[in-house]
């Protein structure tokens, strides 16, 4: 029932659909866990603090790591003179997935993001081998990022279960065509989420839980 949610990009919004997708689970009764291996940027950028608010409780989120630089993981230890371990932020990420009913997982940056000085964030999603869920923009330009993140995901034998088009408008025709070219290009379900207030935490819930299928938060009719 586990999923990791991984993003073309940084801040394309993969902390409010895991945000989202984990306050759903835990409303449905589920044991639900969002983990976030590496956080940059604190304390302005705390995105397992983020899921904690909306889902209402400190033991909805944890953070492995946190770092101050905003920066690249890998960029932001050498900098400030952290050895990051990818073994351990590797068992970490196993041993929440194994204690906890649900849990979600949420990238740092895309996919070829430095994560330490061996790997990137691509080999945390293989080396899992999740569910994933992939989260673009919804304008111009996300045609190519998210066809280069889901053959990337596909390259290392990851299942994508999906690609959410995040603050979606359809202002634009690049908007209103981007998510059946991207379906059809890919062969990947893709759902649209619009803008939420990000400060009102049922109201994200609710947001994420009407946008979505259930198959994308890793639920099927009748479990999985």
């Amino acid at each position: 029932m586990s999923l990791f949610v991984v993003g073309t990009d940084t801040g394309v919004g993969k902390t409010v659909l895991t945000a989202g997708i984990t306050g759903w689970l835990r409303r449905d009764g589920i044991d639900a866990t969002a983990v976030k291996p590496c956080q940059t940027g604190v304390p302005a950028d705390d995105d397992a603090r983020f899921v904690e608010r909306v889902c209402g409780d400190a033991a909805a989120a944890t953070c492995l790591e946190r770092l101050g630089p905003a920066l690249a993981p890998a960029v932001a230890a050498r900098e400030t003179g952290v050895e990051l371990s990818y073994d351990r932020l590797l068992a970490g990420c196993r041993a929440a997935v194994e204690d906890s009913e649900a849990t979600v997982v949420e990238g740092i940056g895309g996919l070829r993001v430095p994560l330490t000085a061996t790997h990137e964030v691509v080999d945390l999603v293989g080396d899992l081998d999740l569910p994933t869920l992939v989260v673009a923009r919804s304008g111009l330009g996300t045609l190519n990022h998210t066809a280069l993140t889901v053959e990337a995901l596909r390259r290392r034998g990851v299942s994508v279960r999906g690609a959410v088009l995040n603050e979606y408008e359809g202002a634009t025709v690049a908007e209103r065509t981007n998510p059946r070219e991207i379906e059809t290009a890919n062969d990947v379900p893709v759902a649209t989420l619009p803008p939420v207030d990000v400060a009102d935490g049922e109201a994200l819930v609710d947001a994420v839980a009407s946008a979505l299928p259930e198959r994308f938060r890793g639920v099927e009719s009748g479990g999985d």
